[in-house]
């Protein structure tokens, strides 16, 4: 066992229980269009792959990233999901969280990419993080992009699944393959270690 799953089955080990974060109420709208879109590709209607592009891409495209370090694999990797993806709609509207769903898909086609080039430093960390209009805080934003950078891959994927696609620790573990006490363990963490690199008191 490595040194992060060494620490996370430790952490793992002295919580006895994993206190969720609410989803948001757009999130909560965002999931329901999903949900429609879904049945409809699965209908035959393809055209609603359109709606699923704008619901999902940027949390495709940026657990993809995460996961592999590398913006063209994230690329493929979203691609092989949307072509996948007029074959199993149905499979997918079917799921109890079809978004999680959706980014299990994402992340098994990441971590192919992902083995086959064994590479997981990201090609630009500043990628992870979005513009910022203030110059301090985008100055704050690169140092930050740069740590988590420094994470390990099952790290970075914890923070991206809760606090960029907002997923439940239940479901961030559904994507991740993990116990929901793992997936908790893993985002707490790679916070912890986060807040030691810039030396932050906790």
């Amino acid at each position: 066992m490595d040194k992060d799953g060494a620490e996370v089955t430790a952490m793992a080990m002295t919580e006895a229980k994993v206190v969720e974060f609410p989803v948001s109420e757009a999130q909560a709208v965002s999931d329901e269009r999903l949900l429609c879109a879904l049945r409809n590709v699965a209908a035959g209607n393809l055209d609603a792959l359109d709606e699923i592009w704008r619901l999902c891409a940027d949390d495709f495209y940026g657990l993809a990233l995460w996961s592999t370090g590398s913006r063209a694999d994230a690329e493929d990797a979203v691609q092989e999901v949307f072509v996948r993806l007029v074959r199993t709609a149905g499979r997918v509207a079917s799921a109890r969280c079809p978004r999680a769903y959706l980014l299990a898909m994402v992340r098994r086609a990441a971590l192919d990419a992902r083995r086959r080039r064994r590479d997981v430093a990201l090609d630009d960390p500043a990628a992870l993080v979005g513009p910022a209009g203030d110059p301090a805080a985008r100055l704050d934003e690169n140092r930050v992009s740069s740590l988590v950078a420094r994470l390990a891959p099952k790290l970075r994927e914890a923070v991206f699944l809760r606090h960029f696609a907002e997923l439940t620790f239940a479901d961030a573990a559904r994507v991740m393959g993990v116990p929901t006490f793992t997936a908790a363990s893993r985002y707490r963490l790679a916070l912890r270690r986060l807040r030691d690199w810039m030396g932050v008191e906790r």
